[in-house]
């Protein structure tokens, strides 16, 4: 995710910040979500999807995942966005922990341009797919 606000260099986004939310909101904000995009099938017509798009407090899209040298990999990971009552909730109730990886994601991007990517890797923080219940996501795949 840090190639997204271009390494902590884009306007507006020089900060960088790890947030750490509870499950119990992460999996509400999925229960409340809606596709960002219409998908033939998965609803029942664009005007019901654009109902509950509009009444959703949480959005959904499916990105691709990029490797350090941008380039697309084989899954997509969750972007989640939120607005109304889940700002509020995220603020109030769902947030952990907040710290600053400013400095962390600069030593990344540097040595990812230097091309010492495997110094890169060993930095970035350690993901792992995220086990949730179909039952909370079955309305968010296409």
């Amino acid at each position: 995710m840090m190639y997204r606000c271009g390494w902590g260099t884009k306007p507006g986004q020089e900060a960088v910040l790890a947030v750490e939310i509870t499950r119990e909101g992460f999996e509400w904000a999925l229960r409340n979500a809606s596709l960002s995009s219409y998908v033939r099938g998965l609803h029942p017509d664009r005007s019901t999807w654009q109902r509950q798009l509009k009444r959703a407090p949480a959005r959904v899209q499916w990105d691709p995942e990029r490797d350090l040298r941008l380039q697309p990999l084989s899954y997509r990971s969750l972007q989640l966005g939120l607005s109304g009552e889940a700002v509020r909730r995220y603020a109030d109730e769902w947030t952990v922990s907040i710290s600053g990886v400013t400095p962390l994601t600069h030593e990344i991007h540097a040595l990812v341009s230097s091309g010492d990517l495997d110094s890169a890797t060993q930095l970035l923080p350690q993901e792992r797919e995220y086990p949730v219940a179909d039952e909370l996501t079955a309305h968010l795949r296409s």
